[in-house]
């Protein structure tokens, strides 16, 4: 009995210094950031794939939390896959707050494939695994979050990714890719959502192809490649933007900046132009506490080596200009 007390008093200790421990952006490998800035605790979540963590030892998401954008806690889970789901891959996690409750966007890339034949048949196409954006619901930004509904949003016969939320007029939309492997020219295409999210009204709508950027491509394969998609309306003009990612040779994977002709959603979208040509990619835009925007990226487009990186953005009204980190 006399043994007890030290050992709980040791587990107790290493149970606190685990939950209070830090890490510097530097020292957490994530692709696909998202970071949303909670304005009542004054806190910034940065949602990641498990498998970014090396040892995690499970598909799902996990959240690090920070007042300063510079030390994060370290990760706890917010979504955890039965190890029997089939699920390979997890990517693209985001994280929106929406009429009172918190929605987690996922990008869930499963080992099985497509029931149909390839856009090339070569030996170097990629497989046609079964992709697509699913919707889980949280009441708090940190707690464990359900599926609104078993199975993508995205149409279940698509190689679909990257679902980001729009709301426009009170109407929710997810933005998302149909995935060049499917394509050869990868799109971008949008869905209105139900009211709670739970389901989608319509059929998908194409807004552009990866080719409108000119000289997309990924290498040998010849694919052009749709990633990443982030909405943001300028509170000074109206005008409504859009950041993507693509492959462009010579500038290698990066961050294009379209904009909305009519202001809203459907487009048409126009300008595809690059403003981050390092070998990084796959952006999203938030404002700090102090009012500062952002622009939140991975670099380089290399694993293990993806870091956070955050840079400054102007907004004129008629473009967004990016600053330094």
């Amino acid at each position: 009995m006399k043994q007890i007390f030290p050992v709980l008093f040791c587990l107790y200790g290493m149970l606190a210094a685990a939950q209070t421990a830090t890490l510097a952006t530097d020292a957490i490998r994530v692709r696909d950031p998202f970071i949303f800035a909670d304005a009542p605790s004054q806190t910034y979540y940065l949602y990641a794939q498990a498998a970014n963590r090396a040892g995690s030892g499970y598909q799902g998401v996990e959240v690090y939390t920070s007042t300063d954008l510079k030390t994060w806690k370290a990760p706890r889970p917010v979504l955890t896959l039965p190890a029997d789901s089939g699920v390979a891959m997890v990517w693209a996690p985001e994280m929106h707050a929406y009429q009172g409750a918190y929605y987690l966007f996922v990008t869930l890339t499963f080992r099985d494939t497509l029931p149909v034949a390839k856009p090339v048949d070569a030996p170097h196409w990629p497989r046609m695994h079964r992709r697509g954006t699913w919707i889980y619901r949280a009441e708090s930004p940190a707690s464990p979050f359900k599926p609104l509904k078993d199975g993508p949003h995205t149409p279940a016969d698509w190689m679909a990714l990257d679902g980001t939320l729009y709301v426009e007029d009170g109407t929710p939309y997810m933005i998302f890719c149909h995935e060049w492997v499917q394509l050869i020219d990868g799109a971008m295409a949008r869905v209105e959502l139900t009211p709670d999210l739970s389901g989608t009204r319509g059929e998908p709508v194409r807004l552009f192809s990866a080719s409108a950027a000119p000289g997309a491509r990924r290498g040998a394969k010849e694919g052009k490649v749709t990633d990443g998609p982030f909405l943001y309306k300028s509170p000074k003009s109206g005008a409504l933007f859009m950041i993507w990612s693509t492959f462009i040779p010579g500038k290698d994977y990066c961050v294009l900046l379209a904009r909305s002709e009519s202001g809203r959603v459907a487009g048409p979208w126009t300008g595809h132009t690059p403003i981050y040509t390092t070998n990084g990619g796959h952006g999203m835009i938030f404002k700090t506490f102090e009012g500062q925007l952002r622009l939140a990226l991975h670099q380089p487009n290399t694993g293990p080596l993806e870091r956070l990186r955050l840079f400054g953005l102007t907004d004129d009204g008629t473009a967004l200009r990016l600053e330094s980190e």
